[in-house]
């Protein structure tokens, strides 16, 4: 690769004020090309399009889960590779292309041998994903969470009162590749990057539908899923979905790779077979 752009959000999560000098001596240690960029945290969308509209070889985005989901989304299949380091809270895509590496590991795996690898995604109201998808009530919970990272308190709990009266209340409607209408309370989507039950190569979405109708319900869920049997529950439907639609009375709380979201009382799915093109380590290529 002939040249490599670094862009580091030093307010993200784990990166700090550091971060761009240590990016900056990691390139040069391995002789790399590159210009490393820390944007303010109101220039980082601005930054990423200009960027990545540079057409480098390769975008190395440390930051936390928007931004790597924004980088990947404005790359697509044919823009240059995206090596989402973990730089956030969850780190969702991170862990799922490089395990538990911290984002030096991480960058040194990618810069001392990094391959191409293509990534498939899903697609939900025109909001791409690459990792997981919750739609539903219990995205509600995310604001929540949102609220209490930022030190907003009287907020956060504001929003996990709204959460709780609306659990249970505002159920689902959607319909999946053509089969019959269904209801749930949450519905969630995974792609073959980190679902267990598809190969990496299937051409399709793992999709949950999750319809606890009591207390006793949601306990016995979250027992099983922390025995990794969640997909045994009773109230637990799994399936493959290439297509799909999902409505309900109201704007449609949503949470995509970690990140809060508000769809359209009816929005469209699809399953993306290359969403864009990731940069990994040789040992990651046929995971």
């Amino acid at each position: 690769m002939r040249r490599i752009d670094v862009i580091a959000n030093i307010a993200s999560g784990s990166v700090g004020p550091d971060a761009p000098a240590v990016a900056e001596r990691l390139l040069a240690e391995h002789g790399v090309s590159g210009v490393v960029h820390a944007p303010a945290t109101g220039e980082l969308t601005d930054c990423l399009r200009a960027v990545i509209d540079g057409a480098p070889d390769a975008v190395l985005v440390l930051a936390g889960d928007g931004t790597a989901r924004a980088a990947a989304e404005m790359a697509g299949p044919d823009g240059p590779l995206i090596a989402p380091l973990p730089g956030g809270t969850m780190n969702m895509l991170p862990r799922a292309l490089y395990g538990e590496r911290d984002w030096q590991a991480a960058m040194r795996a990618c810069l001392e041998g990094g391959e191409a690898r293509m990534i498939s995604g899903g697609e939900v109201g025109g909001r791409l994903f690459f990792v997981a998808a919750i739609l539903g009530s219990p995205a509600l919970w995310a604001t929540a969470r949102e609220a209490a990272r930022e030190g907003r308190i009287d907020i956060a709990l504001a929003r996990a009162r709204r959460a709780f009266r609306n659990a249970f209340s505002g159920r689902l409607r959607f319909t999946l590749d053509g089969r019959p209408k269904m209801k749930a309370e949450a519905l969630t989507l995974m792609c073959p990057l980190v679902s267990t039950a598809l190969d990496a190569e299937e051409r399709a979405l793992e999709a949950a539908a999750l319809d606890p109708s009591s207390a006793l319900d949601v306990f016995r869920l979250g027992f099983n899923a922390a025995r990794g049997q969640w997909r045994e529950d009773p109230s637990v439907a799994v399936g493959r979905c290439r297509v799909g639609k999902v409505w309900a009375r109201g704007r449609i709380p949503a949470i995509f790779d970690g990140e809060p979201a508000r769809l359209d009382p009816e929005a469209s799915i699809r399953f993306r077979p290359k969403a864009f093109r990731a940069l990994v380590p040789p040992d990651e290529t046929s995971s």
